[in-house]
């Protein structure tokens, strides 16, 4: 027996597709002046899906065939003498055409066959892929994510015009193997670029080239992206190499994804992810194409797992914890990439955040601790171990040095020595070949992941040096019993803090074990974040905004922290999620 159609569905991704198109069509020769190649596309893709879908207002329509038309002329005047697309930060870049060119390939699809009114659209889809086709055939990358792109635009020309090339090229670049891991994450750690580049990249690929290995790359990474949702509806992203790294990530632009595999395999947790991902209705104009491509979208998800999501996950590659319960969901974070690199870099995981609280409508949004140490900025884990159960410890250690005279066989007397790093800054002073007297400072923090929140034991030893630990609270409430500083911040000193929304709430316990009282309000030298030398030396800050509450003394010192979620019965299902972008 075939599975029925989800015919609710279909209608959903028509009206999505609608609300963009009918404007266009609307106006069909109205030139799109100032729009972006990858924009011009996307529409022109659109207009020609609601012309095909018997579910569209727009289907049949002449004038949605009219402003393809007039999109299409405009991507063509895009397209430069290589056939690469002007536009863009990327100069010349074959993977931000192959964005477009994977548009162009699927709408050319859809407009084949289609009768003589897409003629015209058919002929000129044609032409603007035969025009790219040579340069992304010969053409690099500059990211992980953007290898597996140029494979999706080289297999799409392939199968609407076959050439032995493509596929061999593919082939060179499938040979690197997927840059996935143990746990299932793709080695940027994003899910921007999971669920908009990489997902379906692999996904086309191994439809087109029978590849199943690439579906269950894909599968995998779905399954750990499982016990990455958070109850607001969004995706974690703390431990991103990329851009996201520092914003929320809807759950939604999984939705094909989720939904493809779990009508393919069965998987009733895919199934429930697709529809916690459809909770908040379908908004993405490109589902409507993809229910024609890929009739199987259309289907009728399977019954949904009876398991709530997320469930408790320990992601040892990328070093995060997750506990999940009806009274607090809790993420711990030990996986930055800083302390390895020793920089601040774009493509490493920089986020000092190292865990949050949810409970309900009451968030801790991030947890950071600064410490005055020659300026290197705030805590980020440089190891993780997992002590038992749902407790951790995380640790790291700081080490600066003061240089001795240069040995005389190193000397010059021209005083012109090399520059050189020695991991704070860099000067003339040839720093590898100096006698170093060394400082260190260790930071440890255990946590202990509970039902109902998490307990932290803070170790900050090494020499007498300033600290500050930072509690970000999203906008909504006010931290009762801590002492107003200015500019949404608080400090804590006795305590208990209460931050309270709505009958939400978290509750913040303090205990200093060993070391000096706590820093009172007057202590605004203390109570701050300093996100170090890396961003202040360009004017630069990763710090939070929010309702900032700062717990701060002078180390060598250990603080224990109890949180504590308050509330009067579980939320069912996600909220409304804060929109994230497609990437540029």
């Amino acid at each position: 027996m075939s599975t029925p159609l989800d015919h609710e569905f279909v209608r959903a991704a028509a009206r999505a597709a609608d609300r963009p198109a009918a404007p266009l069509a609307a106006g069909p020769g109205e030139e799109p002046a100032g729009v972006p190649h990858r924009a011009l596309a996307r529409r022109v893709k659109t207009l020609v899906a609601a012309y095909r879908s018997p579910d569209s207002a727009l289907h049949g329509s002449g004038q949605a065939v009219a402003a393809a038309t007039t999109h299409l002329r405009a991507l063509r005047a895009a397209q430069t003498p290589t056939g690469l697309f002007a536009g863009g930060d990327n100069v010349q870049s074959p993977p931000d055409s192959a964005f477009t060119v994977n548009d162009v390939c699927d709408t050319h699809v859809l407009a084949s066959g289609a009768g003589p009114e897409l003629r015209d659209v058919t002929a000129a889809l044609a032409e603007i892929a035969g025009a790219a086709t040579g340069a992304l055939l010969t053409g690099g990358v500059h990211t992980p994510n953007h290898r597996w792109e140029l494979c999706a635009a080289l297999a799409r020309l392939h199968r609407s015009f076959p050439d032995d090339r493509l596929p061999a090229r593919v082939e060179q670049w499938l040979a690197e193997g997927v840059d996935i891991d143990a746990e299932g994450l793709y080695s940027e750690r994003s899910a921007v670029y999971a669920s908009h580049v990489t997902n379906p990249s692999l996904l086309l690929l191994a439809d087109v080239l029978g590849r199943t290995d690439l579906r269950d790359a894909v599968e995998r990474n779905l399954a750990a992206t499982l016990d990455l949702i958070r109850p607001d509806g969004t995706v974690e992203t703390v431990h991103s190499r990329r851009q996201d790294q520092n914003h929320p990530f809807p759950l939604a632009p999984y939705l094909p994804h989720y939904r493809l595999l779990a009508i393919r395999t069965g998987r009733g947790d895919f199934s429930r992810a697709a529809r916690l991902a459809a909770a908040d209705g379908i908004d993405d104009p490109d589902l409507l194409a993809q229910t024609i491509l890929i009739p199987d979208l259309c289907r009728a998800l399977p019954a949904p797992a009876p398991e709530p999501l997320p469930r408790d996950r320990y992601l040892t590659t990328a070093r995060l914890a997750t506990r999940a319960s009806a009274t607090a969901h809790s993420v711990l974070y030990g996986g930055s990439d800083v302390p390895e690199h020793r920089r601040i870099r774009s493509g490493l995981a920089c986020n000092p955040t190292f865990l949050r609280l949810f409970a309900g409508d009451a968030v801790l949004d991030a947890v950071r601790l600064s410490r005055g140490f020659f300026d290197l900025g705030p805590f980020r884990a440089a190891g993780m171990e997992q002590l038992a159960g749902n407790r951790y410890r995380l640790t790291e250690t700081l080490t600066a040095a003061y240089h001795q005279p240069l040995p005389p066989d190193r000397r010059r007397a021209d005083g012109a020595y090399r520059m050189a790093d020695e991991g704070r800054f860099s000067a003339a002073m040839a720093f590898p070949d100096r006698p170093r007297d060394e400082v260190s400072q260790t930071t440890r923090v255990d946590v202990d992941l509970r039902e109902d929140g998490a307990d932290l034991r803070i170790d900050i030893g090494g020499p007498p040096v300033p600290w500050a630990l930072e509690l970000t609270f999203r906008p909504g409430g006010v931290p009762e019993g801590a002492e107003p500083i200015g500019d949404g911040r608080w400090c804590l000193t006795t305590g208990p803090l209460t931050y309270r929304v709505g009958d939400d709430e978290i509750r913040v316990e303090t205990d200093v074990e060993a070391g000096e009282p706590l820093a009172g309000p007057d202590r605004s030298d203390v109570l701050r974040y300093d996100p170090g030398q890396d961003h202040t030396v360009v004017g630069g800050t990763d710090a939070t905004t929010g309702n900032r509450v700062y717990i701060g003394g002078q180390g060598p010192q250990t603080l224990t922290v109890a949180l504590r979620a308050h509330r009067p019965a579980p939320v069912l299902g996600p909220r409304r999620p804060t929109p994230w972008p497609p990437p540029a």
